[in-house]
């Protein structure tokens, strides 16, 4: 039992994580486009990529699948999430699992405008979101959002290209030299972190991890604590079955006046994983027995609070 992690970047946590889940029992292999991410050295081979945007890529994918006999496949980044959700019959085809979201929930969390428009008509709370300037403008005079905002891609993840704007000015020149772009409220609340995991076969939410986040860094939790409220237990439950999701969700919420307003979704392992895990959320495991056919059971809450998670650099020799 084999498993393939794609586009590993500087996940080495999770790479040692999924080690010594798999010790004995399988390998982990890990794929890359750059010789210099070290978390490719975690793992018990590794393999050089294309883009994924590069003509080709999923049959390289699918070739090392087939060459490293791989039971089950996942991406530690959102444009892929989709890219493999899409090709899933073409792995199932080789007898290898893709693990994550179907691709239409893939493509939801992708867009922001499009998930924007799903919380809306589906009653949660969220930042009010813009594509039209002018649009944006007349809800200012009328003082239904005022500044700062963001203005972000529309597409796009680990907080590239997002900027914090205090006047007309700087939303002009921003549209002006880019495509693809979005006007975003800012919340101004307390930011939530969850880690989610969806059983894979029976489609039950068995895990939620909380952590209140404390200081971010390049779109990644740096400092954060973990919490119980089971209020919010309910609520991410909730939200989680009306969406669909399935397998490692990361969740972020802002905690405003006692409400709680969905701010994105990445149908993914997120930066801050390793807090759930070392807390006793261990969803690498939940992953393993999934791949096994084993289901598991509704655990929610079963971890440590009040346990501060600081990430440090460390260093990788090649």
């Amino acid at each position: 039992m084999n498993l393939l992690l794609l586009s590993v970047g500087t996940r080495n946590k999770i790479i040692q994580y999924f080690k010594k889940a798999f010790a004995g029992e399988g390998r982990v292999i890990a794929t890359d486009m750059s010789e210099i991410a070290p978390a490719l050295y975690e793992a018990d081979t590794y393999y050089i990529v294309p883009r994924i945007t590069e003509a080709g890529y999923i049959d390289i994918i699918l070739d090392i699948c087939k060459k490293e006999n791989i039971s089950a496949v996942l991406s530690l980044i959102d444009p892929e999430l989709s890219l493999l959700a899409k090709n899933k019959e073409k792995f199932a085809s080789i007898g290898v699992t893709v693990i994550g979201s179907p691709y239409q929930l893939c493509e939801r969390a992708l867009d922001k405008m499009q998930m924007y428009k799903w919380l809306i008509d589906n009653g949660y709370l969220t930042a009010k979101s813009y594509v039209n300037k002018e649009e944006f403008y007349n809800d200012i005079d009328k003082g239904k959002i005022k500044f700062p905002v963001f203005v972000k891609p529309i597409r796009g993840s680990a907080s590239i290209a997002v900027s914090k704007v205090w006047d007309k000015d700087t939303v002009e020149m921003l549209f002006k030299h880019n495509e693809g772009l979005m006007i975003q409220e800012f919340l101004d609340g307390q930011e939530i972190g969850v880690d989610c995991y969806i059983d894979m076969i029976s489609n039950e939410v068995v895990s939620i991890f909380c952590k209140k986040k404390l200081l971010m860094r390049a779109g990644e939790t740096d400092k954060a604590v973990s919490f119980k409220d089971e209020k919010l237990f309910n609520f991410i439950d909730k939200f989680v079955q009306d969406c669909g999701w399935i397998g490692q969700i990361d969740i972020d919420i802002f905690e405003i006046h006692g409400e709680y307003y969905i701010s994105e979704v990445n149908p993914r392992f997120g930066g801050g994983y390793p807090h759930a895990h070392e807390c006793g959320c261990n969803h690498v495991i939940l992953i393993k027995n999934n791949m096994c056919g084993i289901v598991n059971y509704r655990n929610i809450g079963v971890y440590k609070d009040g346990i501060y998670m600081m990430k440090y650099n460390e260093i990788k020799m090649k």
